[in-house]
C-alpha cells in the first residue's frame, strides 16, 4: 500500500472512531469500555502487524503511534473494568 493510502485510512479511522464514541451516552461508557477489551486486543495485534510491514519512516511512526494508542486504550479498558467491579464488592467489615 502507498503511504498516502495508509495516511488516508488512518485519518478516516480517527474521524469515524471519534464520531462513534461521541454518540454513546455517558452512562454507557463504562460498560462499553469493559465489554470491548477483546476488540482492543485485536486492534493492538493489527497495529503490531502494520508496524511490522512498515517500509519508511512515516509508516513506522504512524504504526508505533497506533501501537501506543491501542495499548493505552486496552489497558484503560481493563482499569475501568476493575474499578467498576470494585464498586460491587462489599466493604471489608460488612458480612
Amino acid at each position: 500500500m502507498t503511504t498516502m493510502a495508509i495516511l488516508t485510512i488512518f485519518v478516516l479511522s480517527v474521524f469515524v472512531g471519534f464520531e462513534v464514541v461521541s454518540k454513546v451516552s455517558t452512562t454507557l461508557h463504562t460498560p462499553l469500555m469493559s465489554g470491548a477489551n477483546a476488540i482492543h486486543g485485536i486492534i493492538l495485534v493489527g497495529a503490531i502487524l502494520v508496524a511490522d510491514g512498515a517500509t519508511n519512516t512515516l509508516e513506522t511512526t504512524l504504526a508505533i503511534l497506533a501501537v501506543v494508542l491501542a495499548t493505552i486504550n486496552m489497558v484503560g479498558g481493563f482499569v475501568v473494568t476493575d474499578r467498576m467491579l470494585e464498586m460491587f464488592k462489599g466493604k471489608g467489615g460488612k458480612k
